[in-house]
């Protein structure tokens, strides 16, 4: 009997595995695949939410038929976050439309009303589109999220960008680190378009 358990366990463990590491996003990945029935949050004042009867933006949406360079981060107001990943965006962002990109789009665990705060004070909101993945959904369907709790943050979003074209990623750079500012910045993948 505890033969047959643990055979089942280790052939679970083996679907389980499998199943993830298909779901991992890489080159080549459709998002609106890979994170099905995922929506995420554009980020906006609560009379913005109540208005909009806490509408959701399906990933179709900001994907399909547009070329989008997005990043993701551990979190808003965080210090990488803020002082130097945010900002080799913004300040890159007449570059990005030269090269043909319709948006440029910040993505973390939050709720929206924190990114759009976030947003404001970053003074970014013009230039990048900003978006909460308030349940993590989004992070989760593509393997792309870390467990931060040592620093008092929960499940977070890894550092990483993307180039992504009608959907499919075309670039991916994930940092090692959350703290790490090597790959996932504004003038790298600049480099990559």
């Amino acid at each position: 009997m505890a033969t047959a358990i643990l055979k089942r366990t280790t052939m679970m463990k083996s679907m389980i595995e499998s199943l993830r590491s298909y779901a991992s996003v890489s080159v080549g990945t459709d998002l609106t695949v890979a994170a099905p029935n995922v929506a995420l949050q554009k980020a906006r004042s609560w009379d913005e939410g109540v208005s909009s009867k806490f509408s959701t933006t399906p990933l179709n949406d900001i994907f399909k038929g547009k070329k989008v360079v997005i990043f993701g981060l551990p979190g808003a107001y965080t210090g990488v976050c803020s002082m130097q990943h945010v900002p080799s965006y913004k300040n890159n962002i007449d570059k990005f439309k030269a090269k043909g990109i319709d948006s440029v789009i910040c993505v973390a665990v939050n709720d929206p009303y924190v990114m759009n705060g976030w947003a404001e004070k970053l003074q970014a909101k013009e230039a990048i589109e900003f978006y909460g993945d308030f349940d993590g959904s989004f992070h989760k369907s593509l393997d792309l999220t870390i467990d931060l709790s040592a620093a008092l943050l929960g499940p977070r979003s890894h550092r990483w960008s993307a180039y992504v074209v009608d959907g499919n990623v075309k670039v991916l750079n994930v940092e090692e680190a959350p703290s790490d500012f090597k790959v996932s910045g504004g003038d790298v993948i600049l480099g990559q378009i």
